[in-house]
């Protein structure tokens, strides 16, 4: 498993360069305001059809949600694009014996208020016009491995160029509050009603 690195300088360098390449390479990055928890920790669950997504949900909670961001990545993804470890990325190797050491370091994470970490519950890469969203059972152990004292947000990212040569980012964001006793199958039903109604307000958008 390869865990998040500190490194001041290279941090800084790419969440300046993310920025900058979201601001050149996108019409338009725009986001819902929700109202969150200031001394809870964020699960924040995301969509997962490009390149991009880890890099538009870093620079989210860069301008919006101001948290110490975590986001869990394939290991083979994380020893290829070394720098993501220091913008907190932290692996995961299906079918390995540190598969479980990564889920429950995620659900460690959760316990402090001041983090958020970014988990694509798909596990792998999907089209963007998946009719629904599937979750990894995995979600599950991050959850029983915290104490359940952080908040669930829900993120769908969608695009759309519209009348523009560049693409358009919206970010739909939700707070769901769980039960005291959830399970993997109530996070999936809320997160899809989620992500439908998402793509619902993004198909009614006019310009």
């Amino acid at each position: 498993m390869i865990k998040p690195q500190s490194n001041k300088i290279i941090h800084q360098f790419f969440s300046w360069y993310i920025s900058r390449i979201i601001k050149s390479d996108f019409d338009r990055f725009e986001y819902n305001d929700i109202k969150t928890e200031h001394d809870k920790a964020i699960l924040l669950l995301a969509n997962h059809f490009s390149w991009w997504d880890g890099f538009l949900l870093f620079h989210l909670n860069k301008i919006y949600f101001k948290k110490h961001f975590h986001v869990m990545v394939l290991q083979n993804t994380a020893e290829k694009v070394k720098f993501l470890k220091y913008l907190g990325a932290f692996s995961i190797q299906k079918n390995a014996k540190s598969l479980v050491e990564s889920l429950d370091y995620a659900g460690k994470l959760l316990n402090n208020p001041a983090n958020l970490v970014l988990i694509f519950p798909q596990g792998e890469l999907y089209s963007s016009h998946s009719a629904a969203i599937q979750f990894e059972k995995g979600v599950s152990r991050i959850i029983a491995a915290s104490k359940k004292q952080f908040q669930y947000i829900f993120a769908t990212v969608l695009t759309d160029y519209f009348d523009r040569r560049k693409p358009s980012v919206k970010v739909y964001l939700d707070k769901w509050e769980a039960n005291e006793y959830t399970s993997l199958q109530v996070i999936k039903s809320a997160y899809n009603r989620h992500y439908e109604q998402s793509v619902k307000q993004q198909t009614e958008v006019r310009v």
